[in-house]
């Protein structure tokens, strides 16, 4: 496949780095609704908040995360980057799917949950037993999908553990005695 040349690859980081953001901004700023915002007083209240959450993810999060997800299949395939030239790239290629998949199949279920139980039950969804375990599920699922993508930011920043077959750490000159 015919490799981009140095324009290409600052677009191709660009786009990647702007869908970076936005999968790292919808993340902070759900987990920060989750932990932050006061417990509502009304039912409207605890449906917006719901449908607040659900919206971030639906229109921010989600193609965020695929943006990273092709961006980087991109990148990987136009460049001298690769699929497994370096750890790094392995690691967060891995992390990306994984995320994706756990953002998928265990996050969005329970945010998309969420709104229904506020518009049917008002702010007695607050003592439903499925709403506050999805309420404690997208807390702690969040975090660690927060923690993953900043994990990933900081392997594309310093890119530690380059090259495959490597040692990990270097081998030293003997000195002489």
């Amino acid at each position: 496949m015919a490799k981009v040349g140095l324009r290409g690859l600052r677009i191709l980081k660009t786009f990647h780095l702007i869908t970076a953001c936005l999968w790292l901004g919808g993340a902070v700023g759900l987990t920060l609704m989750l932990f932050g915002m006061p417990l509502p007083e009304t039912d409207g209240q605890l449906y917006g908040y719901n449908l607040s959450c659900k919206f971030i993810d639906d229109f921010v999060i989600i193609p965020g995360a695929i943006g990273c997800l092709l961006t980087g299949l991109l990148i990987s395939l136009l460049t001298q980057w690769g699929f497994f030239k370096h750890r790094w790239i392995i690691i967060k290629w891995v992390l990306t799917v994984f995320c994706i998949l756990f953002g998928t199949f265990f996050l969005s279920p329970t945010v998309n949950g969420q709104p229904r139980i506020s518009a049917e039950e008002g702010l007695m969804a607050l003592a439903n037993v499925d709403y506050v375990a999805n309420y404690h599920s997208n807390l702690k699922g969040g975090i660690f999908q927060l923690v993953s993508i900043v994990f990933m930011i900081w392997l594309s920043v310093f890119k530690p553990l380059k090259g495959r077959g490597k040692p990990l750490i270097p081998k030293t000159a003997e000195l002489p005695d």
